[in-house]
């Protein structure tokens, strides 16, 4: 997973087509995603990114597990209808919201939606006033999560710009983008590409990926062109035949993932990736997940940049003791990753820590 992650060598690719070999980049706030091609890409700069939401090649909206995605355009008109089963169940099931939805038009809501957001991009907040008026006897935000449930809403630039993002604002995708929904995605062909990007893995891998259930079938269909294997534990994992397998000994180099990182909630076992007794470190106060660094392809640290004044810092928080060698290799990765985040800083500094236990 991490040579077709890029996360062993980085890759000699624009920006578009990784997006597109890893089917979409978790986006929930406007930074990671910038992160995640600057660990896997050589020579990345930030304005590819941006350049291709404002030219709308690349969209950010809700699709997998119900979050927000940065995907090309083409992949978002195969994934949103693919993922739409997880999010009409969500209508069903939100306890946040489902009362407020109980029995409603939800055609004329999608109509009345369609028609607000063609006159110009709404946000949330701009959105539920004017859906208020129309269905009076309606919770104004249970209205707006519908919406977001029903129709695939792009949040437009500058929402997801290099240093300039703002409050997302919603557009309707086929008029946005002038491209209309998949009315039938395989199910086949996005298990492929996934194991393309993700494998090997299992189902329940796939399912956990993209939030949805019952994907053991096309598993099935597949296995006469899948390569099946046992994992030590004995589960069956399935992969492309002609997929890269590096030999186990191969060195992982320290890279240092975006917050949301896509290789952190690809699969159900994610003890590939972060061993389960640091996943609780790696929460925070406030919600928001942490930059992780890999060492040797599994996580070993947390850490947190800022910039303060002229001087840019990165605060490396490590779950055990690292060897000298590896530390250095951390401070070096993010010093890199210091001048790529913070190109205006004067001086860039890695702290890091001792494990707190």
């Amino acid at each position: 997973m991490l040579a077709r992650q890029m996360l062993l060598e980085r890759a000699s690719m624009p920006a578009f087509d990784a997006i597109g070999h890893v089917l979409g980049l978790q986006a929930q706030a406007p930074l990671p995603p910038y992160i995640a091609l600057w660990s896997r890409l050589a020579r990345f700069h930030a304005d590819e990114l941006s350049q291709l939401v404002e030219s709308r090649a690349v969209v950010r909206m809700a699709a997998m597990r119900g979050t927000v995605f940065a995907m090309t355009a083409a992949d978002a008109a195969l994934l949103r209808p693919f993922v739409q089963p997880l999010l009409s169940r969500d209508l069903e099931t939100n306890p946040q919201h489902r009362e407020g939805l109980v029995d409603l038009d939800r055609a004329a809501l999608v109509a009345a939606v369609r028609a607000l957001l063609a006159e110009r991009p709404l946000s949330q907040a701009e959105l539920r006033p004017l859906l208020a008026e129309r269905f009076p006897d309606r919770p104004p935000a249970a209205l707006a999560h519908a919406a977001r449930g029903l129709l695939p809403l792009v949040q437009v630039p500058p929402r997801g710009l290099w240093r300039r993002s703002g409050q997302p604002r919603l557009a309707v995708f086929d008029d946005w983008t002038g491209r209309p929904l998949d009315d039938a995605p395989s199910p086949d062909a996005i298990v492929w590409r996934y194991l393309a990007a993700y494998g090997p893995a299992t189902p329940a891998d796939a399912q956990a990926w993209c939030g949805l259930t019952g994907l053991r079938e096309v598993f099935e269909r597949l296995r006469p062109r899948l390569q099946v294997f046992r994992t030590e534990t004995g589960a069956e994992v399935f992969d492309l035949p002609d997929a890269p397998r590096p030999d186990p000994g191969t060195p992982a180099p320290v890279r240092i993932l975006a917050p949301y990182d896509n290789v952190l909630f690809a699969h159900r076992d994610r003890t590939r990736v972060v061993a389960d007794e640091y996943r609780k470190a790696m929460a925070t106060p406030n919600g928001l997940a942490p930059l992780t660094v890999l060492v040797d392809g599994t996580v070993a640290a947390v850490a947190h940049a800022e910039e303060d004044g002229q001087a840019a810092t990165l605060d490396v928080r490590p779950f055990v003791r690292l060897p000298v060698r590896v530390r250095d290799r951390v401070e070096a990765e993010g010093r890199r990753l210091l001048r790529f985040r913070f190109p205006d800083a004067q001086s860039v500094e890695v702290r890091t820590g001792e494990p707190s236990s």
